[in-house]
């Protein structure tokens, strides 16, 4: 154990040895480097000092000679510039003078044309409005006839039957174009102990499946004065007078409302809302521009208020309504028949099964007189000397004679 220790400490003394003669070499031969470094970088800062000295010689008298070039050209360009400039003078001058010559020639022939043609226009205008005045005459008696036209369309409008008249068919048109014949009715009597009609109601399929149905009021409404009137404060721009005129129409509408609740809904019999009808895209917009109303509406009468697009895309909904109830019912028709279907469709198989059992018990016993009883005749004809062919014809028949 001695031993090993005295070598550990011979063999680390001699690894100190090394790494300090390393480490002295190494530093030797930085500083050879540092000094070939300074050396190098001192030549390089020489010969940069050289070649800058040389390039700022070179573009000074680059300078020099550029300047001395752009100074000949530019006294070369100013005398070239003021030849121009005298020519150009001379030519102006001259252009002026040609143009006031044809000047005075243009305006001569000008004013001796001006007079032609001033008479022969004027002969020309006299006669043309002298045919416009003839038919500016047969337009105004175009006009009294579109008057009187007018006139018997606002008389139309005044009568509140007549008003109303305009609203149902207009009404009448929609259903017709969206709704097959057999899904409405007109001048429906919705509410029990009632002799009101409503003038369309809709006929929705009940919620039992004893085929009763649900009517869905709809009742054209136009209130034309009190619109008329809301047009005319629109037109004042007082707004006193605006607010008084939808405060006016606000309260026909309710009255309007109420209305048609209590003469036309009716639940169960009827759906728990229906629906006013405005003929015409303008009284819709008013209504429908108070959310406040419209809520009111609903709320408190149950009436949804539609213009002739909102009718229209109620209407189409409940035209693809009543196309997915018709195929529910189809598809449960469907399902009837499958099942009846599935049952034939079991008694074939039992049938096609003892067919099968009938068939395959015939064809075993085909087997058993094919093969079995085939072979004990054939044991029992083995001794029988077989004749030739023609013998046999003799005998036997021929085989057509079976077929026969």
């Amino acid at each position: 154990m001695l031993k090993i220790d005295n070598n550990n400490q011979a063999n680390r003394d001699a690894l100190s040895i090394n790494l300090k003669d390393f480490t002295t070499e190494q530093r030797s031969k930085f500083d050879e480097l540092t000094k070939e470094q300074q050396e190098l970088t001192s030549k390089t800062v020489e010969q940069l000092e050289k070649i800058t000295n040389k390039v700022e010689e070179k573009i000074l008298i680059l300078q020099n000679q550029v300047q001395a070039t752009l100074d000949k050209n530019i006294n070369a360009l100013n005398t070239l510039q003021k030849e121009r400039f005298e020519q150009m003078e001379l030519k102006q001058t001259e252009l002026v003078r040609n143009t006031e010559t044809k000047l005075e020639s243009i305006r001569i022939t000008v004013e001796e044309k001006l007079e032609k043609t001033l008479s022969d226009r004027l002969g020309q205008s006299f006669e043309t409005v002298g045919k416009q005045l003839l038919e500016v005459q047969r337009g105004l008696g175009e006009m009294q006839t579109l008057a009187q036209d007018v006139g018997g369309l606002k008389r139309v409008l005044s009568n509140v039957k007549m008003r109303g008249g305009i609203g149902e068919v207009q009404l009448a048109m929609l259903l017709e174009q969206i709704l097959a014949p057999d899904q409405y009715e007109a001048n429906v009597k919705t509410k029990i102990n009632s002799n009101d009609l409503v003038e369309f109601a809709i006929k929705l399929p009940g919620a039992s499946d004893d085929n009763a149905r649900v009517w869905l009021p709809i009742d054209a409404k136009f209130p034309k004065d009190v619109y008329e009137q809301l047009q005319t404060a629109y037109d004042t721009g007082d707004l006193l007078l605006i607010e008084a005129a939808q405060k006016n129409l606000e309260i026909t509408i309710k009255k309007m409302a109420k209305d048609i609740s209590d003469k036309y809904l009716d639940p169960p019999n009827t759906t728990d809302f229906g629906i006013m009808f405005l003929p015409f895209e303008g009284i819709y917009a008013e209504v429908v521009r108070k959310a406040s109303l419209l809520e009111e509406l609903q709320r408190t009468y149950k009436i949804v208020v539609t213009g002739p697009t909102t009718l229209a895309a109620i209407l189409n909904s409940l035209q693809m309504g009543f196309r997915t109830l018709a195929i529910q019912k189809r598809s449960s028709e469907v399902w009837q028949i499958l099942g009846a279907v599935k049952k034939e469709f079991e008694n074939f198989g039992g049938l096609m099964q003892k067919a099968q059992n009938n068939i395959q018990t015939g064809l075993n016993q085909l087997d058993d007189v094919i093969g079995k009883r085939t072979k004990a005749i054939q044991r029992k004809l083995r001794s029988v000397e077989s004749l030739n062919e023609t013998d046999a014809k003799l005998i036997l028949p021929e085989s057509s004679d079976f077929d026969d």
